[in-house]
């Protein structure tokens, strides 16, 4: 039997869309086992020289306040991950022992799903909506519709509005932020057990000899 990959949408012009984004994230999340990997990275793949295609420098930017351990973010409004130094910040995340990639960038699709984000199990092939041949990245892919896909794409992207942008940003870099809350409080409580376990364990002893 095949398994199926998850993937699920959230229409941030619906009521409740931050809270709806917040749960499919931690659902797709939950199809991994986190503790098996060393890092989590999330890469927000974009330019800050287009509307549409700020979409990942903008959440990127809004995530690079979050100091979690072991959790980097990589593409902002500074330093943008795009085209020409993409393959540089992969070779950079395969430098961790084993790392979890959550991949975030904008894309075009049918006028009527303008304002919706994907999220999907499963790599990103980032810049397929502009015809461009990168390579993959991701465990996890984020995907938001900008605008519409189909015709003159560059162009379409630099006509973007930015408060559709903007708000789309602010969703993801939320519910991104308020998952890895979540794993980090559920990892602090994993290590407070086990040390626990060890300190009990080391008492019994030291009571026996």
């Amino acid at each position: 039997m095949i398994k199926s990959c998850f993937e699920k949408s959230v229409d941030t012009n619906m009521p409740l869309a931050l809270t709806n984004f917040c749960n499919c994230l931690d659902e797709c999340l939950n199809v991994f086992d986190l503790r098996e990997y060393s890092d989590i990275s999330i890469v927000c793949i974009g330019t800050d020289r287009s509307t549409g295609d700020c979409l990942g420098p903008l959440t990127g930017y809004k995530l690079s306040h979050m100091h979690f351990d072991k959790i980097h973010v990589f593409g902002t409004l500074d330093s943008p991950v795009h085209a020409k130094n993409l393959p540089e910040y992969i070779s950079k995340i395969e430098r961790f022992e084993n790392p979890f990639t959550i991949a975030v960038d904008a894309c075009l699709g049918r006028t009527e799903r303008i304002g919706c984000i994907n999220i999907k199990e499963g790599h990103l092939n980032p810049g397929s909506g502009v015809n461009k041949t990168l390579p993959s990245i991701g465990n996890v892919s984020i995907t938001g519709i900008v605008n519409v896909g189909g015709f003159m794409e560059i162009m379409v992207l630099q006509n973007t509005r930015l408060s559709l942008v903007m708000n789309m940003a602010n969703i993801i870099s939320s519910g991104i932020r308020y998952n890895m809350w979540k794993i980090q409080k559920s990892s602090s409580l994993s290590q407070l057990k086990h040390d626990s376990k060890v300190l009990q364990f080391n008492e019994h002893h030291l009571n026996n000899i």
